[in-house]
């Protein structure tokens, strides 16, 4: 059964290829800030697309510059939100645990196609992803842990290990897109002006395989991740990270973005000279 897609305010939905469904990240100019109204319309496309007998893979991407920047900072995160998590201390951290888990339900296999940065929580939603081509010059990282928190996702030690991920969790440096292939973040990297083409190639191979079959193929990874406890350390680590908003360096940083968002982020970065405050900053 086709199903219909409405028009959006913050994602573009299109067809590239036939069996092929792609979503655009559509906030340019904020970086594809992961706003909840975003994030909403994105899960709809998504829902629609895994009931769409029409598709066999789906593709998410973003537009302008980078793949995301993270979630929405300058937005309240207890509004608009795209579905019911419960509240009290480490809402947000499972609020999003909910919705990564959520995509890697679905039945139709997700392709993550990333360039320039793909941050925070652009780098959960990346994860959340069956697969992931990247670009050579993309940028994957969670620099939040310099000034706020661990993240709300702890899928780092899973995906890169121990080491790997102790390095970032303690420095908030990025990942090169080669760096995220060699580490085992993502399957595929090409110089950027491939990677539209390279995704594409990809998924056209992965919808060769029936979606009956694609489908517990796909949960049967799943199934090995769930046994060896991944999703319950990943729910587990929504604890540490709600536990880190009550250190003093994190109250005082809340204080400071609300008085001044960019500038408290440059403020995070200019010791490192990196992310906003690098020269390849794709402004």
């Amino acid at each position: 059964m086709s199903l219909q897609y409405p028009e959006y305010n913050y994602i573009l939905v299109d067809h590239p290829e036939d069996s092929l469904l792609r979503i655009t990240l559509d906030r340019p100019e904020k970086r594809n800030a992961l706003s909840n109204k975003l994030r909403s319309e994105l899960f709809d496309a998504l829902e629609r697309a895994d009931r769409d007998s029409n598709v066999r893979v789906i593709i998410i991407r973003g537009a302008g510059k980078c793949f995301s920047a993270g979630y929405d900072l300058s937005s309240d995160p207890s509004q608009d939100l795209p579905y019911h998590t419960a509240g009290s201390d480490g809402f947000w951290p499972r609020h999003v645990v909910d919705g990564c888990f959520k995509i890697w339900d679905l039945s139709k296999p997700v392709i993550a196609q990333v360039h320039g940065y793909c941050l925070a929580g652009g780098s959960e939603l990346a994860a959340a992803c069956d697969l992931v081509c990247i670009a050579d010059t993309a940028q994957v990282g969670y620099p939040p842990v310099r000034s706020i928190s661990p993240p709300d996702n702890q899928f780092f030690p899973w995906m890169i290990g121990m080491r790997r991920a102790m390095m970032l969790m303690l420095t908030g440096d990025a990942m090169t897109g080669q760096q995220a292939v060699d580490f085992g973040f993502a399957n595929l990297v090409f110089p950027e002006s491939d990677l539209e083409s390279g995704t594409l190639a990809l998924a056209q191979r992965v919808a060769k395989i029936p979606p009956d079959l694609q489908q517990m193929n796909k949960r049967s990874v799943h199934r090995q991740m769930d046994a060896m406890g991944m999703r319950a350390g990943i729910r587990a680590g929504t604890e540490m990270q709600a536990l880190a908003m009550h250190s003093a360096t994190t109250q005082a940083y809340i204080q400071e973005m609300m008085t001044g968002l960019t500038t408290a982020l440059s403020k995070r970065d200019a010791e490192f000279g990196d992310y906003r405050e690098s020269k390849s900053d794709p402004e």
